[in-house]
């Protein structure tokens, strides 16, 4: 029992846990398998020459060496000499980084043990808290709850801190260094710490609930003609329905008019003047796609759809013009569809900019009205109608009726077919712009400066696709094939690569803004780069010598250096600043499940593109054969004329070598989708090839 209480080490600060007193140099000595060091007055067992303290053993490495019986995990076979052996030859070689050495180590202690239950937890956010198993407590050994860092670089619960300061001990408890005094008497949360382990959880929940609930997937053939409510709907009625059947093929982000060959019901594609009961009736026939929104479009593709119900006071309706108003600028937190009261302006994002770009390129855009249009005498009186065909032609910001300023848009009708108001026998014809007064006090206008892609033709007499209609960008299969099934396969994996981003993201450094590189975590629990902090207290001292006029020396006066996120005094703590190596696994091992996912996601996606790459292949490859093969043909089409005509002499020569690159010319806007100036030459030998005409 003696033995036991008087052969103690010294601490981490040099003192003597037996006699409490620190030792000199001379009268401490280090163990030759442990390193640690011990006061050799208060050991029970001393070396009996300067020679054997060379080759000294502590009494607990001494200990296991004199004892044959087996290390509890490693084995009966295994005695302690050669687990020390052991032990030693992995400190001694070279070639392995700490974290190696440590694994090493474990394993040859733990050679009994079954295979870890850590190694099923392989994908998904399961791994986030398997990685995060180094910011364990020493005290109650679970993952961190309100996390306190000490400047030795140590993490502890607060409430498990709390109590081990409660019973006089000012120590850490893995090191034994000693807690300054403030922290001690106030500790505070590493608030880095709170946010790792929170967006973990919350990861972990996310993906425990999605994978324990089989949601039904509908294809749009097995749905019913209306919308429908399944019995995890929480309101009642359409508040959290579901879309019934889409009619038509369009896809969902498809501009201009629904022409008859996109509706395979009944042929005659979505007419002017038709009404729905609802949004939902207005989705399935492909008007207007979003059942909320008044806004259907995206801010990098354009805007393909608007309706008019009465949602802003700005609103003005001329029937074959109107102003409207532009979205946001109201309060929707807390879950709210509709707020009647402005409380910011609004800007060109999202939506408003997806107008803009309309306005810019001149895409045509569909415009329904509802009855809850109060104030305008265009809008029907019950359901929804579809009006036709609009344009943007010029959009700017000015101030609104609520004070904030607003998004205001200038549409005209461009629709071939005449409006539901009017008797009408034809469509629409270019019209001038109207005069908007409000324009001489606005900011921000914008008006299209080409031509734009939705015009009106004076040779056909109608309004057309003068430039090649935006391609879309939305798939129009709505059932489950094999490519989705791979497809939201990498989906998820970038979103659980998502989430480590984002935890790596928050392990910033508050002087740099970047991942933090040997993270220190101050007293006042902030983090910084070690090289951040300590440059940016470079040159300065903790103390400062004093003068009276050069002639004596006054007492020395403590430098202040405030932390950089706060004004608290950190002088102290950067005369010896601890790397938090919790932290720093914590980061490096994100940075490697990164990197590795990373390597298997593009090889994934590589082997997803596989297939739709050879299949662009070969369509490439008939494209190209139809292309040589008109080409072949009207190369010869051409020699054959040159041929009769040159009995005619060399002008009648030049005549048919112009009228060749003219008919070339011709196929030429053909092919751009522009009709030829002149019909009768669009109409020769050249096109009559059943492949010219395909590719027309």
């Amino acid at each position: 029992m003696a033995q036991q209480v008087y052969d103690l080490p010294c601490d981490g600060e040099g003192t003597c846990m037996a006699c409490k007193n620190k030792p000199t140099a001379e009268e401490s000595l280090a163990c030759n398998t442990c390193a640690t060091p011990w006061h050799v007055v208060c050991l029970s067992v001393r070396p009996n020459s300067l020679a054997d303290t060379l080759q000294w053993d502590c009494p607990d490495c001494s200990l296991l060496s004199a004892n044959p019986a087996p290390v509890s995990g490693a084995g009966e076979s295994s005695s302690s000499g050669g687990l020390i052996a052991a032990i030693c030859a992995i400190e001694s070689d070279s070639s392995l980084t700490e974290r190696e050495k440590a694994k090493r180590r474990q394993q040859l202690l733990c050679k009994d043990a079954g295979p870890s239950d850590h190694k099923e937890v392989t994908n998904g956010d399961d791994n986030l808290l398997s990685i995060l198993d180094g910011l364990n407590c020493s005290f109650c050994m679970q993952l961190l709850e309100r996390p306190v860092s000490t400047p030795c670089g140590h993490n502890f619960c607060l409430k498990c801190f709390t109590k081990w300061i409660g019973q006089g001990k000012r120590n850490c408890a893995n090191c034994r260094k000693e807690i300054p005094p403030k922290m001690a008497r106030l500790p505070l949360i590493n608030s880095t710490l709170v946010t790792v382990i929170r967006m973990a959880k919350m990861a972990k929940a996310n993906a425990e609930v999605g994978t324990s609930r089989d949601y039904p997937v509908f294809r749009n053939e097995d749905r019913p003609d209306k919308a429908f409510s399944t019995e995890r709907s929480v309101k009642r009625g359409n508040a959290n329905a579901a879309s019934g059947k889409i009619f038509v093929t369009t896809p969902m982000d498809h501009f201009g008019p629904i022409l008859p060959e996109n509706d395979p019901i009944r042929n005659q594609g979505v007419l002017v003047g038709e009404t729905w009961e609802n949004r939902f009736e207005c989705r399935q026939w492909g008007v207007h796609n979003p059942h909320i929104s008044g806004i259907a479009g995206q801010s990098k593709h354009g805007a393909q759809s608007v309706t008019l119900s009465g949602g802003y006071e700005d609103d003005e309706d001329h029937g074959e013009w109107f102003l409207y108003t532009g979205s946001g600028g109201r309060d929707l937190s807390g879950n709210k569809r509709t707020n009647k009261e402005h409380s910011f302006d609004q800007q060109f994002e999202n939506s408003n900019e997806a107008l803009r770009l309309s306005c810019r390129m001149g895409y045509p855009v569909r415009v329904v009205r509802s009855h809850k249009e109060k104030r305008s005498s265009y809008a029907p009186e019950q359901r929804l109608r579809y009006d036709g065909i609009y344009r943007v032609e010029k959009c700017w910001r000015k101030t609104g009726i609520k004070g904030f300023k607003v998004c205001r848009y200038l549409f005209v009708r461009c629709d071939n077919a005449p409006a539901p108001w009017t008797s009408d026998v034809h469509g629409d014809r270019p019209r001038p712009l109207p005069v908007i007064e409000e324009l001489n006090v606005a900011i921000d206008i914008t008006e299209r400066k080409e031509s734009p892609s939705w015009d009106y033709d004076e040779e056909k007499g109608c309004w057309m696709w003068k430039k090649p209609p935006p391609c879309s960008r939305k798939r129009t299969n709505y059932g489950r094939s094999e490519e989705g099934k791979r497809t939201k396969k990498v989906k998820r994996q970038s979103q659980n690569k998502s989430v480590k981003e984002k935890l790596l993201k928050e392990c910033s450094c508050y002087i740099c803004k970047k991942v933090m590189t040997s993270p220190l975590t101050t007293p006042c629990a902030h983090n910084f780069c070690k090289s951040c902090l300590e440059g940016a207290f470079a040159g300065q001292s903790l103390v400062r010598q004093r003068t009276c006029e050069g002639r004596r020396t006054l007492r020395a006066q403590k430098n202040i250096m405030k932390c950089p996120s706060c004004s608290n005094d950190i002088a102290e703590f950067l005369q010896n600043p601890q790397v938090n190596r919790e932290l720093m696994e914590v980061i490096e091992s994100l940075q490697r499940e990164i990197a590795k996912e990373n390597k298997e996601s593009k090889e994934e996606t590589d082997g997803i593109h596989e297939k739709p790459k050879g299949v662009d292949v070969s369509n490439e490859i008939v494209e190209e054969a139809k292309e040589n093969n008109l080409k072949g043909q009207i190369e010869s089409e051409i020699q054959q004329t040159e041929k009769l005509k040159k009995t005619s002499g060399k002008c009648a020569q030049k005549r048919s070598r112009k009228k060749g690159s003219a008919s070339c010319k011709q196929l030429d806007d053909g092919k751009n989708g522009v009709d030829p100036s002149e019909p009768e030459k669009a109409a020769g030998e050249e096109l009559q090839d059943p492949v010219a005409e395909s590719k027309v």
